[in-house]
């Protein structure tokens, strides 16, 4: 299959995995109508396999699609683009760090903390701005952050118990395919 097609399809099915992640556990967060949830794990996981921009994509439709479905219009755009930020984020900043020689561990939490922090401080602005909740869109703040705290533990574990070949290329450094700071090679 073509290499192109093959990286639309993977993009299509983390887009629908992080919807359907989304959707499976929602809390009510306090003050601004909005949810917490465990979407943010495959928004990790599609920046981490994909790379940009298929997985900020799959991360920004994904996500958004779930707030279409879940009857949270309002939240469409800014999720939509909170998640692709997070996604191209993590991303970026994973595939430097990895190219400039950090361990991988630290790779992915250091992409993890940069998106997660992202995403707080987006649907801090979004809910307090462009929603018009103005200072009591702090109240999600809390419910925000426990969603990012859970989400970077759950991302970081899933991805090592995913088989190697779905890892991201990013982590290739010579013809062998050998990861080269993946303590299991």
């Amino acid at each position: 299959m073509d290499r192109k097609l093959q990286t639309a399809v993977k993009a299509a099915m983390l887009a629908a995995m992080t919807t359907i992640a989304t959707m499976v556990i929602k809390v009510p967060t306090l003050g601004t109508n909005g949810y917490v949830n465990i979407g943010d794990t495959l928004v990790l996981i599609s920046a981490w396999i994909l790379g940009n921009p298929y997985g900020a994509l799959a991360a920004g439709i994904g996500s958004a699609l779930a707030d279409l479905l879940s009857g949270y219009p309002v939240y469409i755009p800014g999720t939509a683009v909170i998640k692709f930020l997070m996604a191209f984020a993590a991303s970026a900043i994973f595939g430097r760090a990895v190219k400039y020689g950090l361990h991988i561990n630290v790779s992915y939490i250091a992409s993890s903390i940069a998106a997660e922090l992202i995403m707080v401080l987006g649907y801090f602005l979004y809910e307090s701005t462009v929603l018009g909740y103005g200072i009591a869109a702090s109240a999600s703040i809390i419910s925000n952050a426990a969603q990012g705290i859970t989400c970077l533990i759950l991302g970081n574990v899933l991805i090592w118990v995913l088989p190697k070949k779905f890892r991201s290329s990013f982590v290739q450094d010579d013809d062998s395919g050998k990861d080269q700071n993946d303590p299991r090679t």
